[in-house]
């Protein structure tokens, strides 16, 4: 399905009022730049403006026009032009000039160096394309000017504003301007940004004008919230629009899933043949959820995943006759056709937007928009309600995986549509049970059975790996899943279970050399074999941003170790237990008949979290970081 929320990096299109500096004009010196602005920046944004004029019903331009000096090798990233078009844009127009350090101009763009190519690689079947320019120089500092001019025939998504692109970029000036006719409603969401747009008016046009100025980089702050929610940003959204010959209101969500729901009507309509295959395969099951499973898994077996966005494709599904001649079609088609078969069958579901993507999903809920780049299928059946994602050929139904899980989604219904919520998994659900049990040789290597059961959002990533890599590739991965310097697989088995939160069961045989230390009659050894915190966080600087912790999750650790005969116990780690507002931690070690046993269970909290408790964020992952390394002296009697 086509991107309906045009991310921020291609849809925050930047501008500049400023003229293009006349040849041999020295406009952009970078020892102009203010040393505040230049502390902790690859590169900075001299001067940009954005103009978005609304012209018809349907139509729209955009003249996006920017200045960047880049500083060093780490900004030449900024430097490079890209920009995206499709059935619904057109660039009409590209302009840009380099400029050296002292604000000379040196090279003008030609438009036979602008290379335009494919939007993406062979998986999708787009006619999204991507014209893109960079002035390959290298000569530090430097400056970079565009002004590209884009032509709208589809007013159902508007460009967002985004100052400051990335934390390691500063601003010196930008401003986005915004034209429509007094008739129209223009809807904006401000985003860390005090005041309100100043208002012009003339004639029948009203314009509305943000401005920001001396943006200073940011450091670089772990567990932050995603970049949008740290820096300022203008939201903009339409309220009627238009899509080829379909007209919409994107006022409420009610009325976008009016429109969603017009645009895809009467596409649910089954061949015959589909129609008794469906009654072959579910007229004796009573339960309905046996009847969702059974249809689920027919769709999984019999369909593949193709992404076809073709002009208003992006939008509107394949209808269910296509899916069924031909196997295959994108999200909206494999949604829209296993609603179709749950139809037949006597259940009823709905086609749902959402914004898919693992880990922090940013989301205005009121402020309806396309905020949307993914669809699922929705049974509604009060508690028990079923979700389904019908691109996926191994996830079992009813469950969503991190790709989908926890957000807001778009019913769509021939009433309109209606904002409703994913299932979230929590730390009852995400788990990963591990138990090893092995025994030391006098030389200090280890020989180990490791037993693991993984659950929801733990068994994500390897549930992946199962379906799509070779046994080769899934072993090369295999030898560098512990926390072990190295070791070698002697065997490795696993059994997936299929149920509404999955999980996985491995069985590890595994040969460690001199993983063990010894020092003359001492022998030194971690009892934490299997899984160590990596995270360390030790900063003097204050904190700006939230804490955000993606999700929740137990971990349940058991080592087992038999140590070699003849040696005694001299040292061993303390208990550690550390609460906090961010999870629990826990680990001991025992000693009882030439037996190791370690236990560590660890318990995080998902959510959002004030830059105020960063104090205890670092003294929690530091206590949990010394913890899971301390090691335990074993003395050789005499």
């Amino acid at each position: 399905m086509r991107t309906l929320l045009l991310s921020f990096s291609c849809c925050c299109l930047l501008l500049l009022a400023a003229a293009t500096a006349k040849a041999g004009d020295p406009e952009y010196p970078a020892a102009a730049i203010p040393a505040e602005l230049k502390a902790g920046a690859h590169a900075v944004k001299r001067w940009e403006e954005v103009q978005f004029k609304l012209t018809g019903a349907g139509e729209a331009r955009l003249v996006n026009h920017y200045v960047i000096t880049v500083l060093d090798e780490s900004g030449a990233e900024y430097a490079n032009m890209v920009e995206q078009y499709d059935k619904f844009r057109t660039i009409r127009s590209i302009h840009g000039v380099l400029y050296d350090a002292s604000g000379k101009a040196i090279k003008k763009l030609k438009q036979s160096d602008i290379t335009d190519r494919a939007a993406y690689d062979g998986s999708m079947i787009s006619d999204s394309r991507v014209k893109q320019h960079s002035f390959y120089y290298s000569v530090y500092p430097y400056t970079i000017e565009y002004e590209i001019t884009m032509d709208y025939n589809c007013t159902a998504f508007f460009p967002g504003w985004v100052p400051q692109d990335a934390r390691d970029m500063a601003v010196e000036q930008s401003r986005l301007l915004v034209s429509m006719p007094l008739v129209y409603q223009l809807r904006y969401r401000q985003v860390l940004y005090e005041g309100a747009p100043q208002i012009a008016t003339e004639k029948d046009t009203r314009t509305y004008t943000w401005e920001a100025k001396q943006i200073k980089a940011r450091p670089d702050e772990i567990m932050a919230p995603s970049w949008r929610r740290r820096t300022t940003a203008i939201l903009l959204a339409p309220s009627d629009f238009e899509m080829g010959d379909y007209k919409g209101n994107m006022n409420s969500w009610e009325e976008y899933g009016k429109f969603m729901y017009a645009l895809n009507k009467d596409r649910d309509v089954l061949p015959a043949a589909a129609k008794q295959t469906v009654h072959q395969l579910t007229d004796g099951i009573s339960d309905p959820s046996e009847k969702i499973r059974v249809l689920y898994q027919y769709l999984q077996q019999h369909t593949r995943y193709v992404s076809i966005q073709l002009g208003i494709g992006g939008w509107q599904t394949f209808d269910a006759d296509y899916v069924t001649n031909k196997g295959y079609g994108d999200c909206k088609a494999l949604s829209n056709y296993m609603c179709a078969l749950l139809k037949e069958a006597g259940i009823t579901a709905y086609c749902t937007l959402v914004h898919a993507g693992d880990g922090e999903i940013e989301f205005e809920n009121d402020f309806p928009s396309n905020q949307f780049n993914h669809m699922i299928a929705c049974v509604p059946r009060g508690k028990d309600t079923t979700w389904l994602e019908c691109t996926s050929a191994y996830l079992p139904a009813g469950y969503l995986s991190g790709f989908t899980a926890d957000r807001p989604v778009l019913i769509i219904t021939e009433n309109g549509g209606k904002l409703i919520h994913t299932p979230a998994y929590g730390t009852q659900q995400n788990q990963q049970l591990q138990r090893l049990e092995a025994h030391i040789t006098p030389e200090g290597n280890v020989q180990a059975q490791v037993h693991t059961i993984s659950t929801g959002l733990q068994q994500d990533d390897l549930k992946e790996r199962l379906h799509t890599l070779s046994r080769g590739k899934l072993m090369e991965w295999i030898r560098t899943a512990l926390s072990l310097p190295s070791y070698d697989v002697n065997s490795y088995n696993c059994n997936e279970q299929s149920s509404i939160i999955p999980a996985i069961e491995q069985q590890l045989d595994i040969t460690a050399r001199n993983y063990v230390s010894i020092s003359g009659k001492r022998m030194f050894i971690e009892p934490n074999v299997l899984n160590k915190s990596s995270i360390r966080i030790n900063t003097e600087e204050q904190r700006r941003s939230d804490i955000r912790q993606v999700f929740a999750y137990t971990d349940v650790d058991t080592v087992l170790l038999a140590i070699p005969a003849g040696y005694t116990t001299e040292t061993l780690p303390k208990p550690t237990l550390l609460k906090s507002r961010f999870g629990t931690y826990a680990s001991v070690v025992l000693v009882k008949d030439s037996t190791i046993t370690y236990i560590r269970t660890v318990q995080r909290n998902a959510g959002t979290f004030p830059a105020s408790t960063f104090p205890e964020l670092e003294q929690f992952y530091e206590g949990m970081y010394k913890a899971d390394r301390g090691k335990i002296v074993l003395v050789k009697k005499e």
